[in-house]
């Protein structure tokens, strides 16, 4: 396997004034298509909590198949990903949007009717989670087909954007159409996944996979995309770096929103935390091409690291609502530059017959940790206060940033 190094040099991705990828049909009908699933994602998940609520479920079990839907997810994706690499990602990801847009539309008939049943909605949402997980699988091995290596950070940096872009939108989106009737977010996350699936089937480029002989059977390829990213060292370096960053940024900011609780902060100034850091996020996505291509990528990775660390002792010390927004939204600016950078070596390294396991060990790595965030941060504020929480959180931080110095000859194409 060439090295990350060899790989650089040879298709040189950061090279700058490289063209737009939206000049390219395949990619801007693939970004289109995220960004459709993402609002309608958005516009249903979050309110799907409060249908179950307005039936007469309890809070505990609402919250149950929210949970339990997302658990799905992350136990589906490496699944998806073997197969992925075996079979042809486009029919995957079409077929996969349909079968999310059967399970939302019959969430939909159900609500609309009246018969808000909690077991059937469970086995909807996790029916719709393994789909959208089986077409991330599909999707993530998609990139290289869609845009030359020159085009990379440009296309990488506009599909952070965008994500970004929905989680601001999104929420918004929902509760305007939660307000015109319950269903309506149902009814437009199913429209929206219809129209994933169109947009998907209308992509001209080949995304099959090539791969090496026939396929083994489904545990070696399952261990192979695992072997793959745990020896590849550049790799190994993402999963610890992405894992403790997704770990930390999530209790950062239920810390922010539990501590803002704790305060007496209103639900709309709460809200307001999340917003500024969401607009951190997208300001940063759009600069992230553009810093990625005048900077060292090793420069941005430790640079980035090291900021979050007063960044979050900051925190412990803030005590209005608007500090704690700032503060998390100067560090949603800087983290998509970093997020680039990884992305786009990641690629570079990983063989086409490899790429959907290697993004789904990743993606897997990076979630599984953030969904223990909530819970951690809820208990660590109770039993220790905000001031604490924070100030550990800069700690870990700074021995994150630690092994991100120590390791940078990594990103920038070297061995260890």
């Amino acid at each position: 396997m060439d090295s990350a190094g060899e790989k650089l040099k040879s298709s040189d991705p950061l090279l700058p004034d490289s063209p737009s990828p939206f000049r390219r049909r395949d990619f801007f009908l693939f970004w289109t298509a995220g960004a459709v699933d993402g609002l309608g994602t958005c516009a249903s998940s979050l309110f799907l909590p409060l249908i179950l609520l307005g039936a007469g479920y309890p809070a505990g079990l609402a919250g149950l198949v929210a949970s339990v839907s997302l658990v799905s997810g992350l136990v589906i994706a490496p699944v998806a990903g073997v197969y992925a690499d075996r079979w042809p990602r486009k029919p995957m990801m079409y077929a996969a949007a349909l079968v999310a847009a059967a399970a939302m539309g019959s969430v939909f008939v159900a609500v609309a009717l009246g018969q808000v049943v909690l077991g059937y909605i469970l086995v909807a949402a996790v029916i719709e989670q393994a789909a959208s997980a089986t077409y991330g699988a599909a999707a993530s091995g998609t990139i290289r087909r869609l845009v030359p290596p020159g085009e990379y950070t440009r296309a990488i940096g506009y599909l952070q954007a965008r994500d970004q872009a929905v989680q601001i939108v999104g929420p918004t989106l929902g509760g305007v159409l939660y307000q015109l009737a319950r269903w309506v977010p149902l009814l437009a996350d199913a429209a929206s996944f219809l129209l994933v699936a169109g947009l998907s089937k209308a992509i001209r480029a080949d995304l099959t996979p090539v791969r090496e002989g026939p396929a083994a059977s489904f545990t070696r390829d399952l261990a192979e995309g695992l072997r793959f990213v745990w020896a590849e060292p550049f790799l190994r370096f993402v999963v610890v770096w992405t894992a403790g960053i997704n770990a930390l940024l999530g209790a950062l900011y239920f810390h922010a929103v539990f501590a803002s609780h704790a305060r007496g902060a209103s639900p709309s100034s709460i809200g307001l935390i999340l917003t500024l850091a969401g607009v951190g996020g997208l300001l940063g996505s759009f600069a992230a091409p553009w810093l990625v291509r005048r900077v060292p990528a090793g420069r941005i990775v430790t640079g980035a690291s090291w900021a979050m660390v007063p960044t979050a002792a900051g925190l412990a010390f803030a005590s209005r609502t608007w500090a704690y927004g700032l503060l998390l939204a100067g560090v949603s600016l800087i983290v998509p530059s970093v997020i680039v950078v990884l992305q786009t070596q990641a690629v570079l390294v990983t063989p086409d017959r490899l790429l959907a396991r290697m993004g789904t060990v990743l993606s897997t790595a990076g979630q599984g940790v953030a969904v223990l965030a909530p819970v951690a941060a809820g208990v660590l504020v109770t039993a220790y206060g905000g001031r604490w929480v924070a100030l550990g959180c800069a700690g870990a931080f700074a021995g994150l940033a630690l092994y991100a110095t120590l390791r940078a000859q990594l990103v920038v194409g070297g061995t260890p």
